[in-house]
């Protein structure tokens, strides 16, 4: 991409998101995460009123007395993240790509963190760690961030989602925030994914096309892995065809969101023909009541 180009590009999205931010998500994003992030200071003998919940049982047991237990708010968390770089994030077939809409997401989670003085830092990954961006504050880092993934040149076009998840839980020692996007066309990375989320608030954004969960009556069509460049021809005319892949692909998304509840990761679920917005307000709504 152009240099004067990958500017507008990146301005377009920080003047759309910034303006996101500004009128619906920064007052979900504090609610959600701002207060989340508490550090432990004493305890101190319950008064009417406390929160049941923060009984110190065993300080009670031992002087026959409730206390309960005083939290201060960490001064800043940490958002990570953690960008699937793959080939199959160039793939698209309304108006933008699975990385267009990647870019915009980030950016609007961005800047929600940029508000609450929050630092932000990202790791890309294809079936290797990418790069790594550490966590830092301010304006110029997510311009760059935004900037990054727009314009990133993977060195390997395959996925594998566990390598970008060992990275986050060696590499970012402190508990963050972590939103893993990408489209989850991979395999065998439970325990990856288990081990990342006991470590990190972990939330899950999965990127899809319409049609990559039915296919069009069109007759035959050649297709193409856009990661492993195997090309094959399907007759999209024949209704088993079309009735095995949609069985196949509602398959493979219960035994995701199965995975992403044992391992207790909230998912986001986009389509890149749709608004991304209601699915995050979604999301931060129902955090919010849980909280």
């Amino acid at each position: 991409m152009e240099t004067s180009e990958l500017f507008k590009k990146v301005r377009k999205i920080e003047i759309r998101t910034k303006g996101l931010v500004n009128q619906i998500f920064s007052g979900e994003y504090h609610s959600v995460f701002k207060g989340r992030g508490m550090a432990f200071s004493e305890v101190r003998e319950y008064q009417f009123g406390d929160d049941i919940r923060t009984i110190d049982w065993n300080v009670s047991a031992r002087f026959n007395h409730p206390f309960v237990k005083v939290f201060e708010e960490e001064r800043e968390l940490t958002v990570m993240l953690v960008v699937d770089v793959s080939g199959s994030g160039e793939f698209g077939t309304v108006q933008q790509m699975k990385k267009d809409v990647a870019a915009e997401l980030c950016a609007v989670l961005a800047f929600s963190a940029l508000q609450n003085n929050d630092k932000v830092g990202v790791i890309f990954f294809s079936d290797i760690v990418e790069k790594f961006i550490p966590p830092k504050k301010g304006r110029t880092h997510i311009l760059r961030i935004v900037r990054e993934i727009l314009d990133f040149k993977p060195a390997h076009r395959q996925t594998r989602v566990a390598e970008g998840l060992r990275y986050l839980t060696s590499a970012i020692k402190k508990r963050s925030i972590a939103f893993l996007v990408s489209d989850f066309l991979d395999e065998g990375y439970d325990d990856a994914l288990k081990i990342a989320a006991r470590k990190h608030d972990l939330i899950g954004i999965r990127l899809y096309d319409l049609r990559e969960e039915a296919l069009p009556s069109v007759g035959l069509m050649r297709v193409m892995d856009a990661e492993s460049g195997e090309a094959m021809w399907v007759d999209t005319s024949d209704r088993l065809v079309r009735e095995r892949y949609a069985a196949w692909w509602k398959e493979r998304a219960d035994t995701r969101t199965k995975l992403f509840r044992r391992s207790g990761v909230d998912a986001i679920d986009i389509r890149i023909d749709q608004s991304y917005i209601s699915p995050l307000m979604q999301f931060f709504r129902a955090r919010e009541k849980r909280w």
